[in-house]
């Protein structure tokens, strides 16, 4: 391969020393919003490689930085990064490639995130702002968590969601709520926990020893809850994952009432990307929690 690949090979040599000429490249599976690429080199080396518009090279940036921050808890295995950059075709990011399978050990994977979770900041939010799928995710740093999800979660997807005819009884609805979350909190000390941030199970695998595997983060420091919460919105996850993780590190009993508020901010972000029946879904929930502070 030589043209744009070329400057890929030259970037990866650069960093491992040692010289790297693709020989064959497959499309995979991997992502929702890139194309993605299973990259064999004369050395026998695969590479996993994502690639997508020029102008999204900080998204990947931010992705690369992401799981260098959660491989720093050495708390469950993830891709290694190997590099970034942008040709004028495309901007890319090198991850190692691992052959993946389900997610095998139920246990492992609920005991590993909790070790994750125990890894804190003194602050709520990440050193960058990423994304949660395409969308622009915010991250700025909040001392109180509360300010932090009703400003940079909740009422972010709502602005959103109000550009593109979200309808105005159902933004006012949001709104109310996000002005009105400290009756969820009144008796939970929330640590600023190192999280995931799209945790569905999608994003969770096993290699091929049964290591435990995650990958496209939208990392940040916040309520841990968030990471349980989504597992259980779209499934995946069975009752040995919740076991092992509550004997590491328990749930506080609230958790049943804030996993709805936590995944509101989800379902909102899918109303924005996909429209549709998500706003219903969103209004209902949203309707939910403001019952249970009428």
């Amino acid at each position: 391969m030589n043209g744009d690949w070329g400057i890929i090979e030259e970037k990866i040599q650069q960093i491992t020393g040692e010289k790297t000429q693709f020989i064959s490249k497959e499309s995979v599976s991997g992502g929702c919003i890139n194309d993605c690429w299973k990259v064999t080199d004369s050395n026998n080396r695969h590479w996993f490689i994502k690639t997508n518009s020029p102008l999204l090279l900080d998204m990947f940036i931010a992705e690369s930085q992401g799981l260098a921050e959660i491989a720093k808890s050495q708390s469950i295995r993830l891709p290694k990064s190997i590099c970034y950059g942008e040709t004028s075709e495309f901007s890319y990011l090198v991850l190692e490639y691992i052959s993946l399978v389900p997610l095998s050990n139920q246990r492992q994977a609920g005991e590993q995130l909790a070790q994750m979770h125990r890894t804190y900041a003194k602050q709520f939010g990440w050193k960058r702002d990423n994304t949660l799928g395409p969308t622009p995710q915010p991250n700025g740093y909040e001392d109180d968590w509360v300010t932090f999800w009703a400003k940079q979660r909740l009422i972010h997807q709502l602005d959103l969601a109000k550009a593109k005819a979200y309808p105005a009884k159902y933004y006012d609805a949001g709104l109310k709520l996000a002005e009105n979350l400290q009756p969820f909190f009144s008796a939970y000390d929330v640590k600023p926990s190192l999280v995931h941030g799209d945790l569905w199970g999608g994003n969770i695998a096993s290699d091929a020893t049964g290591n435990t595997i995650i990958y496209d983060p939208a990392v940040y420091y916040g309520d841990r809850e968030t990471d349980i919460a989504l597992t259980e919105l779209f499934g995946g996850f069975n009752q040995d994952f919740y076991a092992a993780y509550n004997d590491y590190y328990p749930l506080d009993h609230g958790y049943k009432t804030r996993k709805t508020l936590y995944n509101l901010y989800h379902i909102l972000n899918h109303y924005n990307l996909l429209g549709g029946s998500y706003a219903a879904q969103a209004l209902e929930m949203t309707n939910k929690l403001l019952a249970e502070i009428a």
